[in-house]
């Protein structure tokens, strides 16, 4: 028969600072029945994303979420029953499932996913981390947004998250001569260093000048730095930028939660040192998305690229777990396993 019901985390109100135990609330509800071009999917796993922390709280460019509405996020699952001519009882698909065990959704907001890719080194939830979204951010935010050129030296704050790891390998395999990651432990440092191949590591909680350690890991400087996080550590890797630096805006870990924003304080070397900074949604590449797929499979199973995850059982512990990325105690891609 399989999933009937959905249970389903919504907003319940919207949070200051880090969410909390009264931002969500779970639901559990009855699953429509199909109609011609719908499936039902029991999902497996989805992910804890945190990009998507400012629409709980306000507008951005996808809309605020509405207070009762289901939490978005990546998910993957099964294909428990079918009336699309696309999608069979037994598919393995993703999409923008959102916090949820099950749902019945139109088969093109579906992606299907051929079973032979994951094997060996590639985890069927390879396609909502390194393979889905946070991999294509590294990808294109390197290639298109950094203009990464052979040699260089690439900075990366949030070194050891899905994105910023990705991001540090994507940089050694397309030419670069240095690879420097910031992090917040020297567990994280250490494997970043004698895993993920990066050069250097900073642990920034024991820094106690962050721009001269960024200047010291980077051999003098940086030509790109690749920017998850904003705030005071953007403003230190400003000043470590080479003439003609370029800065890859990515994510703003560090200021979803501020009430008021730290902003960009550091802006006279843009001028001096003729360094450009740029913010992109990876969507905008979204037709591009395959190639760059076939090339990261490729490396993978290779060994020349490698992932990390942090599979937390249980739905019911979502909102701890989110809640932890903005704690910094996250290591790799956060993912939920629901059943």
């Amino acid at each position: 028969m399989g999933s009937t019901t959905s249970r389903r985390w919504v907003l319940a109100e919207r949070p200051a600072g880090i969410p909390d135990g009264n931002t969500f609330k779970l639901e559990e509800a009855p699953l429509p029945a199909l109609e011609d071009g719908q499936v039902r999917v029991r999902v497996t796993h989805f992910s804890l994303d945190p990009g998507m922390r400012p629409a709980l709280s306000r507008d951005t460019y996808v809309g605020a979420t509405p207070i009762g509405s289901l939490i978005t996020s990546a998910g993957v699952g099964v294909v428990e029953e079918s009336r699309s001519d696309r999608l069979k009882e037994g598919d393995f698909v993703s999409g923008g499932f959102g916090w949820q065990s099950a749902l019945v959704a139109r088969d093109k907001h579906c992606v299907k996913h051929d079973p032979r890719l994951f094997n060996g080194n590639v985890t069927p939830t390879a396609a909502i981390g390194i393979l889905g979204i946070p991999g294509m951010t590294s990808w294109f935010g390197l290639k298109d947004i950094g203009q990464l050129a052979e040699g260089e030296t690439v900075l990366i704050s949030s070194a050891s998250g899905p994105v910023g790891a990705t991001a540090g390998q994507l940089a050694r395999l397309m030419g670069a001569g240095r690879v420097v990651g910031i992090a917040g432990s020297k567990a994280k440092c250490d494997w970043l260093t004698a895993e993920a191949g990066f050069d250097a590591c900073l642990n920034y909680r024991e820094a106690d000048d962050l721009e001269a350690a960024m200047r010291e890991a980077c051999d003098g400087g940086a030509d790109i730095y690749f920017d998850n996080v904003g705030g005071e550590m953007l403003d230190a890797a400003i000043n470590v930028l080479k003439p003609g630096g370029r800065i890859a805006v990515s994510g703003q870990l560090s200021e979803y939660n501020r009430a008021e924003p730290h902003g960009i304080r550091n802006t006279l070397p843009f001028i001096t040192q003729r360094l450009t900074m740029r913010g992109f949604v990876v969507l905008d590449f979204v037709r591009e998305f395959g190639t760059a797929a076939i090339q990261m499979v490729e490396w993978i199973n290779d060994g020349k690229l490698i992932y990390r995850e942090e599979i937390i059982d249980g739905i019911e512990n979502a909102p701890d777990a989110y809640a932890g990325l903005f704690k910094g105690d996250s290591f790799g891609r956060r993912l939920i396993k629901v059943s």
